[in-house]
């Protein structure tokens, strides 16, 4: 900055104002304690009374100081003594023959706080000082720490090169003295360096992680000093694996394993949160896995320790979960038992016989009747976790189980009445209970086998009873036929015959019978006579219209002649139903043989 300067009174002399004079420094200049600051100048005196050979004295003083009797705090003058305190530490470093008035400050300390005014000398005329110019000193506590430049992650094994850089640098000012240590160190040894960074290079192992590496950075005599601390980051596999749990939202429990297995319960409908976290470096990718699939899995840059929550746990939730870590160097895994614990559900009841199954799920208040001496097994059946105990009661008395190791099963070898009642089934559970019950009827064996056998005793005579009347009156009807057949040949049908000739069957059938096996001819007509007293054609026509019997054909052979009206025989009819008449080939009867019929009329 460059301001105009008003000349006044000089002390040990004075000097009218003259504009020629003029000088360019800062107003005010930081330094911390301990370091060195160089603070630019530059000046510009009239070339009056001096020569190029004339010598050129510069002087800075500390503000208030009598120029022509105190000490200046840096001179390029040999003739004249510096300030105790600031011997060796100010330093004028610009040429004042040519303009330059630069100062140096080394190791500033907190005394050195005040303002400084420039004065420059040359010949008779040039002495000045430039008293409404000065400077603001400011000395402020060092804060300032060097910069680290280390990988953010060290490969066990691999060298590795590490900077330390301190951020203050002036051309005019001394380099610091940089040093290391370390226990990643003690073994190498390092070697201070005196530039304005150090280099270090060494070969980490794993033993080096999480240990400190220190950069040092001495600034003088005094032990004023400036430090940076970095934590070594050496690679490794994921270790020390740990799940925790909460409940219902609550804070969360480091669980224990058991080897390296945790078990843990929680009942149905419970909150979980399980949580997984494991050390590595670098950061392991962690994922929850149940049997084989994958239910939740983190980022490597993302948190270190991955939750999954499960809102209301259920029965299907049961299983094992594995919490698995993973990096480049290697992987860790834990695995957690997840019980579900839930009350008897679905109680039910299994009634077998002879090793099998005859009845399931046999619900509260089921009959269950057997015959006495039947042998009965009963299966109590429930689902629970823990397993529900099982017992038997009859009666409000406790029963003995058949089998101890399974208390759920009766075994009822021979049932007796004195058996008759109620069995009730209980499942007893932290959780919850149930029971179910059933009503066990005994019947007698031998009461049911005599009601049976003397129902159908008389079945079987009632049936009986009406076989031999139907016998009775088929007998009482053919009898008198036989006697007649006795007296007249039986008419023979050949299989020639329509089954007209099995319903109209007339009393005077000899004649018919042999004239059919003999050669008929046109000219010999035959007509059956009517026996006395029989009904006439046109009675018989309004008799069969009257009980609406079908009209049929009359029976013809081949030596029968048209009837005439003169002579005609009563004629009688039955009606026979044949349901599903199968026809039969022709040589089911030898030909030439004839059956013999037996006539049968009801009057």
């Amino acid at each position: 900055m460059l301001l105009p300067l008003l000349l006044s009174s000089l002390l040990g002399g004075s000097q009218a104002m003259d504009l020629s004079f003029w000088i360019q420094v800062q107003e005010s200049v930081t330094v911390p304690e301990g370091l060195c600051v160089s603070v630019p100048c530059s000046f510009k005196y009239p070339s009056k009374d001096w020569t190029e050979s004339t010598p050129a004295y510069g002087y800075w003083f500390k503000a208030g100081t009598e120029t022509s009797k105190g000490a200046p705090v840096a001179t390029n003058d040999q003739s004249r003594e510096v300030e105790m305190s600031t011997r060796g530490r100010f330093q004028l470093t610009g040429d004042p023959g040519k303009g330059s008035c630069s100062l140096v400050i080394r190791d500033a300390q907190r005394e050195d706080e005040a303002r400084y005014f420039f004065r420059v000398q040359r010949g008779r005329y040039v002495r000045y000082n430039f008293m409404n110019d000065e400077f603001f000193l400011k000395v402020t506590a060092l804060t300032q720490k060097p910069d680290v430049y280390i990988p953010e992650t060290l490969e066990p094994g691999q060298p590795v090169t590490v900077i330390c850089v301190f951020n203050w640098a002036f051309e005019e000012c001394p380099s610091p003295s940089f040093s290391w240590t370390g226990a990643a160190l003690s073994s190498q040894g390092t070697k201070p360096t005196t530039s304005h960074f150090s280099v270090l290079s060494f070969t980490p192992s794993p033993q080096d992680h999480d240990t400190d590496l220190i950069c040092h950075v001495d600034f003088s005599r005094k032990g004023v000093s400036a430090q940076r601390t970095v934590r070594l980051r050496v690679a490794y596999a994921p270790r020390d694996l740990v799940i925790s749990i909460s409940r219902d939202n609550m804070s969360a429990l480091e669980l224990q394993p058991q080897g390296n297995i945790i078990y843990l319960e929680a009942q149905k409908g419970q909150f979980l949160r399980l949580l997984c976290a494991a050390d590595s470096q670098p950061p392991a990718t962690l994922s929850w896995v149940l049997q084989d699939r994958v239910l939740s899995l983190s980022h490597p840059w993302g948190p270190r320790r991955l939750g999954l929550e499960l809102p209301g746990v259920k029965a299907g939730d049961s299983g094992r979960y594995t919490c698995r870590a993973e990096n480049r160097l290697g992987s860790q895994q834990r695995a957690l038992d997840l019980s579900v614990q839930y009350p008897p559900d679905n109680l039910r009841v299994m009634v077998s016989q002879a090793n099998r199954t005859v009845l399931e799920n046999l619900g509260n208040g089921t009959s269950l009747p057997v015959l006495e001496g039947q042998s009965l097994r009963l299966v109590c059946v429930t689902h629970s976790i823990p397993p529900a105990r099982l017992s038997w009661t009859q009666g409000g008395q406790i029963l003995s189980p058949s089998q101890p190791s399974d208390p759920g099963v009766l075994e009822l070898p021979r049932v007796q009445v004195e058996q008759e009642g109620e069995f009730t089934c209980h499942a007893q559970h932290p959780l919850g209970s149930q029971h179910v019950s059933l009503s066990l009827s005994v019947h007698y064996k031998k009461g049911l086998i005599s009601t049976a056998f003397s129902n159908g005793a008389f079945l079987g005579i009632g049936i009986t009873a009406l076989l031999f009347l139907c016998l009775a009156l088929i007998i009482m009807k053919i009898l008198p036929k036989r006697q007649t057949q006795a007296e007249t040949p039986r008419p023979r049908f050949s299989r020639h015959s329509t089954i007209l000739d099995y319903i109209n069957v007339v009393p005077k059938a000899g004649p018919l019978a042999q004239n059919r096996n003999q050669k008929a001819t046109p000219s010999s007509p035959s007509r059956t006579p009517l026996p006395p007293g029989a009904p006439s054609p046109e009675s018989k026509k309004n008799q069969k219209k009257q009980h609406q019997l079908p009209s049929f054909p009359e029976p013809k052979s081949s030596t029968q002649a048209p009837e005439s009206q003169e002579s005609q025989e009563e004629l009688h009819y039955a009606t026979l139903n044949f349901p599903g008449i199968r026809s039969r080939p022709e040589a089911w009867m030898p030909k030439g043989t004839q059956a013999d019929y037996a006539e049968v009329k009801f009057q």
